[in-house]
């Protein structure tokens, strides 16, 4: 991939971030995403929550069901984007089996863009799942589109502001280098909209790639809601102080760096997503926020400590059942559900009242 990246800034000149990162994870074959090497697990780079326990699947699960009876109780479509392992998928499903009525008015769809992934989800989901190339082929959604640890993936331009906004762009000598051009006035637009006004020498990244994202997904959603689960935080958090150098990170077989350079279509690279960006573009295409909340807030909210303790009865040895409910109570609660951030929307459909909304949790 570096001998790809450095051919095309030799032939064009300088290329954005964006398509910087672009290459890295999606070229084809050789990006970080589209290549055959392991990427989630114990021989991949990263853990997902729902390699950790069934419990998201649950949880989100439960969270379908009121959803499902809001609806209408007719056909329902789950739209997953980028299923990775398709073990959430799984999860989801295997609890929904016990809502008879629910699990036959279902159909599950997956959009997922790497084929080495999406061949890893066929192997372990038999049953209900349908792929999908683009949320187009579907028609209009009654339902609910769902992604977990998506957006972060999502190609972002790099910004500096001086006496007016920067972006980053690549170049090539002797060794990978940042260079800075005026931004475009997309970019700019971006912050504008927002209102948000960054302080000089203050570097972030913007998604352009979410607002796409999410204002697609809104015109495609007839009557329903959006999951979003990821890393990242309000606007208002995102760009304080302490956040002045960005919040790139690269995942490299189960580390963490900030150097982007290296390991070039063999280690992850991500960034906060802007959850003010996701419902701002969302409510200028029709959708509705119906709240935002931490991880460990939708668990709780959800019940997921008796869920948890029925599937713990079922385990003859008490002392690993107490030992698995510790660390599941550490992961969800503070370790992971206090990281993940979840944005709620919905069209067509109330939804302030959902279930999964009610409890707030403070970061520690």
């Amino acid at each position: 991939m570096s001998d790809i990246i450095i051919e095309k800034i030799r032939n064009r000149g300088p290329i954005s971030f964006h398509d910087y990162m672009e290459m890295c994870l999606y070229y084809p074959e050789g990006g970080y995403y589209t290549s055959e090497q392991d990427k989630i697990g114990m021989n991949g780079d990263f853990y997902t929550s729902s390699n950790i326990s069934e419990l998201v699947g649950a949880m989100i699960g439960r969270q379908l069901e009121e959803m499902w009876a809001i609806t209408g109780k007719k056909e329902f479509a789950i739209v997953e984007y980028g299923a990775g392992t398709g073990m959430l998928c799984n999860d989801i499903l295997e609890y929904l089996k016990q809502n008879e009525a629910f699990y036959s008015r279902l159909t599950y769809y997956i959009i997922e863009r790497s084929p080495v992934m999406q061949a890893k989800e066929r192997l372990l989901l038999k049953e209900k799942v349908r792929w999908l190339n683009s949320l187009h082929d579907l028609g209009p959604v009654t339902g609910c589109i769902i992604s977990n640890e998506l957006v972060d993936n999502f190609s972002v331009h790099k910004v500096v502001m001086e006496d007016e906004l920067k972006e980053v762009y690549v170049d090539h000598t002797g060794d990978f280098v940042e260079l800075l051009k005026p931004a475009k006035r997309e970019l700019i637009n971006y912050l504008d909209e927002l209102k948000v006004k960054l302080p000089k020498g203050f570097q972030t990244e913007i998604n352009l790639e979410a607002t796409n994202w999410i204002s697609d997904v809104a015109t495609n959603l007839e009557k329903g809601f959006v999951i979003t689960i990821d890393y990242g935080y309000l606007a208002s958090e995102l760009y304080r102080e302490s956040r002045n150098k960005g919040t790139l990170l690269c995942y490299h077989k189960h580390t963490i760096n900030d150097q982007p350079y290296s390991n070039i279509g063999h280690q992850d690279i991500t960034s906060h997503v802007n959850f003010s960006a996701l419902s701002h573009w969302g409510l200028k295409n029709g959708l509705m926020t119906s709240g935002y909340i931490n991880q460990a807030g939708f668990f709780i909210s959800l019940g997921w400590e008796d869920y948890l303790n029925q599937v713990l009865m079922k385990k003859r040895d008490s002392y690993l059942g107490f030992k698995e409910y510790a660390f599941l109570k550490y992961m969800f609660l503070i370790e992971i559900g206090q990281k993940f951030n979840i944005l709620i929307q919905h069209k067509g459909v109330p939804g302030s009242s959902l279930r999964g909304l009610q409890t707030k949790i403070n970061r520690n």
